[in-house]
């Protein structure tokens, strides 16, 4: 008779405390969408100013925070310019003596000079 009930309706499905691993992903995926933004778009004169910036980092050696896109939260990295790739498109920012990281330029959405 109990498993006559479990069976009726939804009972099935109320009942169980198993997902299917499929199921699971898409609750996820849906839940990582919600928060998703999009890129922003820069104009010409934005971009030349962010890339005027880095330029005046690396050649004499100021500090400036980059502000770089990503789909859920920006970051800000501090730090000096100290290698600009132009034909890849990017620069390597010093954080700390010993620690840096390649930044790919399209992903900076603004710059300040420290």
């Amino acid at each position: 008779m109990t498993t006559r009930k479990k069976l009726e309706g939804n009972g099935l499905w109320e009942s169980s405390r198993m997902m299917l691993p499929e199921h699971k992903e898409a609750i996820i995926r849906k839940r990582l969408e919600e928060g998703r933004k999009d890129r922003p778009t820069l104009d010409p004169q934005e971009i030349e100013l962010i890339e005027q910036a880095l330029a005046e980092s690396f050649h004499e050696h100021r500090a400036v925070t980059v502000r770089l896109y990503d789909e859920y939260e920006d970051t800000e990295l501090t730090g000096m310019v100290v290698l600009i790739h132009t034909f890849r498109r990017e620069i390597k920012l010093s954080i700390t003596e010993g620690e840096w990281q390649w930044i790919k330029i399209d992903d900076i959405i603004s710059v300040t000079l420290m």
